[in-house]
């Protein structure tokens, strides 16, 4: 399932921003944020979404390069790279959900002519075009679900928290949900929504804190869940999900899954999963032959 050995890898850009709280021994650096998804048109073009997970206000509070957080950047394949759009400011002027005003410009999908930005604090994905300008395709609402620290009943709001954007075979949009507090084992949904945007619709149910999906070229959907067993579990066990077509579904890899956080399709159907996605230092990218 896994390579037999290391592939050799070099840096492609660096110096991008990011931010920590002070290590202690309980947080080794665990919950640094920045870079998070990357995607690219042709060979020369890429895209990367550097996170926030706060109100774009509080960027006035960082040091200058925290202005940068919450934005798309576009890199060439020679190293330079450029701030582009300001996702996050777009969630600060249009607060499409109509929530608290947070973003945390989170997956991404890049296609001819716009990129698609699944804005987990903002529980929307927005479209930027080629010319810059962005625009709300779907927002994703709340859901009651029961307080896990209350008497049976007893519900709560729990936030959809969009991770990851997808084209599906039939042309539409494929999001999949972290989901928020409680993080409810079984809780996380797949949405389908149009092309160019409208009212999300459930495409496939019963997962657990969704980080990453794609499509393979069966059309079987592929799900990765960063913890299989709810976030509260303390239990650091990921999982790869097939879906088929006819909505039949398949556990392709557990076993040594830990906290993973992104998913791959390569052309000979090979899926690549980046492992241990929150260790500093110990990231793996894992190869698995489904």
């Amino acid at each position: 399932m896994w390579p037999s050995s290391p592939a050799s890898q070099s840096r492609i850009v660096s110096g991008l921003p990011s931010l920590a709280p002070p290590p202690t021994a309980a947080n080794a650096g665990q919950r640094a944020g920045g870079p998070v998804d990357v995607g690219f048109l042709g060979r020369g073009n890429g895209w990367v979404t550097i996170g926030l997970g706060n109100n774009p206000a509080q960027r006035q509070n960082l040091e200058p390069a925290g202005a940068n957080f919450g934005h798309l950047l576009r890199f060439l394949p020679n190293g330079n790279y450029e701030y582009a759009e300001d996702v996050a400011g777009f969630e600060a002027l249009a607060n499409p959900d109509g929530g608290a005003i947070d973003s945390n410009p989170y997956g991404l999908l890049v296609a001819p002519s716009r990129r698609i930005v699944a804005d987990a604090g903002a529980n929307a994905i927005n479209e930027v075009a080629a010319n810059g300008s962005i625009t709300n395709l779907a927002v994703f609402p709340n859901r009651l679900v029961q307080n896990p620290f209350a008497p049976p009943g007893v519900m709560v709001p729990m936030q959809a928290v969009p991770t990851t954007v997808t084209t599906g075979p039939d042309g539409a949009l494929y999001v999949g949900q972290l989901t928020g507090f409680p993080f409810p084992v079984g809780a996380a949904r797949v949405y389908r929504v149009p092309a160019n945007g409208g009212t999300p619709t459930i495409y496939a149910s019963g997962f657990t804190n969704i980080i990453d999906i794609a499509f393979g070229a069966d059309g079987s959907l592929y799900v990765l869940e960063i913890f299989a067993n709810g976030m509260l579990s303390g239990n650091p066990a990921g999982a790869l999900i097939r879906v088929a077509a006819d909505g039949t579904k398949t556990t392709i890899a557990s076993a040594g899954l830990t906290i993973p956080g992104g998913l791959a399709i390569s052309d000979n159907g090979a899926l690549y999963v980046t492992n241990f996605a929150t260790s500093p230092g110990g990231g793996q990218v894992l190869r698995i032959n489904p």
